[in-house]
């Protein structure tokens, strides 16, 4: 363990058991991000296309409808599958009105930002539910997903697969399904310290997100590192072998992943 903290970014990189690339600026990464999602719509050419969506990042939208419009891509015929949602004390999705709503902010700056004629309808845009878990796997096992581009919690989490506080076996939790669950108490300070300020008792203590599975069923799933604090885990899913107790690291295991962080993260020095 703790030549993973304390090995050189070059052994890092020669090491590092993910497809590593390194980019220079956080802006840059949402820029390849939406235009990604571009060339994969377009590459289509009219078929179904199913892209499996986070809110973190979220800066790569606004450039993603702009793309859109200035190119007149339709979006008729792609579903935008979001990962996860909060819940609220009764497993409900959160009001739309929170500041933390994932749906929310997909409507403010996604779908309310691309010409009407041009967005996919409201039956396209979609968020797992709480009571409807096998039917949005379903979905996406008949269509299969092209794309995933998303971030990494502080834990390891890939959407809000948090490392399991119950019995399990990394095979077990590899192929786990869409749910409701808790939110680690990592994620909930990391997340609350940096989204209300530090107001932890006002934020939630449940989810609903799509399964490892899915996640791992997408034909390219790239993951996007640039905060300080993914400093630790960006080293953890690339040295060290793939584990539920770090989801992200499973990885290490898809055919056509890759994960993009940052130079200064790449170059830092901790210990």
């Amino acid at each position: 363990m703790e030549k993973t903290y304390t090995c050189s970014p070059e052994e890092f990189k020669k090491n590092c058991k993910i497809p590593l690339r390194i980019m220079e600026r956080e802006d840059d990464m949402y820029e390849e991000i939406a235009q990604i999602m571009v060339d994969t719509i377009k590459a289509k050419k009219g078929e179904k296309a199913l892209i499996i969506c986070p809110v973190g990042p979220i800066k790569q939208y606004p450039i993603f409808a702009k793309k859109v419009n200035e190119e007149n891509i339709s979006l008729k015929n792609v579903w935008f599958v979001n990962m996860d949602e909060y819940l609220d004390d009764k497993d409900e999705l959160i009001s739309k009105d929170s500041i933390l709503s994932f749906r929310a902010t997909m409507d403010r700056l996604c779908y309310s930002q691309i010409k009407p004629e041009l967005v996919m309808p409201e039956s396209q845009r979609l968020f797992p539910t709480p009571g409807k878990e096998a039917e949005i796997d379903a979905l996406i096992a008949e269509m299969g997903a092209d794309l995933s581009l998303t971030g990494v919690g502080i834990n390891g989490h890939i959407a809000f697969n948090e490392p399991p506080e119950y019995d399990t076996t990394d095979e077990e939790y590899e192929n786990i399904g869409t749910r409701c669950m808790d939110i680690a108490r990592e994620t909930v300070t990391n997340n609350g310290a940096n989204k209300i300020c530090g107001a932890l008792d006002m934020f939630p203590k449940r989810c609903i997100t799509l399964g490892m599975k899915q996640l791992l069923s997408v034909k390219k799933l790239k993951v996007y590192l640039y905060c300080p604090w993914q400093w630790g885990i960006m080293r953890k899913i690339g040295l060290e072998d793939a584990t539920r107790t770090a989801p992200a690291s499973f990885l290490q295991h898809h055919p056509d992943a890759e994960m993009v962080v940052t130079r200064e993260l790449f170059e830092k020095m901790v210990f």
